[in-house]
């Protein structure tokens, strides 16, 4: 039907170049952004699961990090006491000599001035270490822990210290060195009087002393092994902490991005046939606009 008032054709024109337009649009739009969904009316329920996946993945990039923080905390911890290993293995050698028929008074007293300056220099080893600031084994760093006591970041708590692992607050691991600190200080209290002592003097354990001494620097090894091993272990585990985490984020990042990229070969071709759809509307657009004139020409 012929009409001044409507034109069907045209209405309809303009209807399908305007739904193109819109589509050429979202089209160029994730072609420029990279993105497959810009905004919640593209995907709305894949836009929130990829926010969920990019929350998990934040969560754990932050989680390797601390892994990693947390082995060079511990190596730190285990280098002194591999030098605190050193020196013990020295007094022992200094006992082991000092105890034999063979060895004078003076030989003991020369022996006696070294094994004091090792004994301060195990108080100085506990006393200093630290990491990022906070002293490990001690409280403040200016006083070893007593006797079968234990203090400093690996020491001061009952529970042992907790490291974040993951993205989820059930995701976390617990290292508790307490009981084994507390049996090292009481050990070390018992190899030299320097090692508690306020001011360092002059001691009698090699000068005065039995060969018991030998027995209870083995003691202190032992000890000091044993804390070793704990530390050793818990760094290991955190590497492979590690290297879950990083295959976790691999997978995790993937499916996120099989959701928010596009895939610029089909989007593409997409806007290639909407750039064509358009050119071709607008052309059909402009022929039924000239409907009305048929009206006139009926009229003349």
């Amino acid at each position: 039907m012929l009409s001044l008032h409507t034109n069907a054709a045209s209405l309809s024109s303009q209807n399908a170049v305007g739904n193109t337009q819109k589509s050429l649009t979202t089209s160029l739009t994730r072609l420029g952004t990279g993105y497959r969904v810009n905004s919640a009316m593209d995907d709305a329920a894949g836009l929130q699961i990829a926010t969920r996946l990019n929350a998990q993945t934040r969560g754990m990039a932050v989680a390797q990090r601390n892994t990693q923080n947390g082995i060079s905390m511990m190596q730190t911890a285990e280098g002194a006491f591999n030098e605190l290993t050193n020196v013990l293995l020295r007094m022992k050698d200094l006992a082991t000599e000092a105890f034999n028929a063979s060895s004078t008074a003076d030989d003991k007293a020369a022996l006696q001035a070294e094994y004091d300056a090792l004994g301060s220099e195990i108080a100085n080893i506990i006393k200093s270490t630290s990491f990022g600031g906070s002293t490990l084994f001690s409280t403040d760093g200016t006083a070893v822990p007593a006797a079968g006591a234990a203090a400093g970041l690996l020491g001061a708590s009952a529970t042992g210290i907790t490291f974040q692992i993951g993205a989820s607050a059930n995701e976390t691991m617990v290292v508790n060195v307490q009981a084994d600190l507390q049996a090292l200080s009481t050990a070390l209290n018992a190899v030299s009087a320097n090692y508690a002592a306020a001011t360092p003097g002059t001691g009698t354990e090699l000068t005065a002393g039995t060969n018991a001494r030998i027995t209870q620097i083995n003691t202190a090894i032992n000890a000091v092994g044993k804390v070793r091993a704990q530390l050793g272990a818990s760094s290991n585990r955190l590497e492979h902490v590690y290297n879950n985490l990083g295959n976790m984020m691999l997978n995790t990042n993937a499916s996120r991005g099989r959701i928010m990229d596009v895939d610029y070969a089909t989007e593409t071709s997409n806007s290639t046939s909407k750039q064509l759809l358009l050119q071709a509307g607008t052309s059909a657009l402009k022929q039924s606009s000239s409907l009305s004139q048929l009206v006139m020409s009926l009229m003349q």
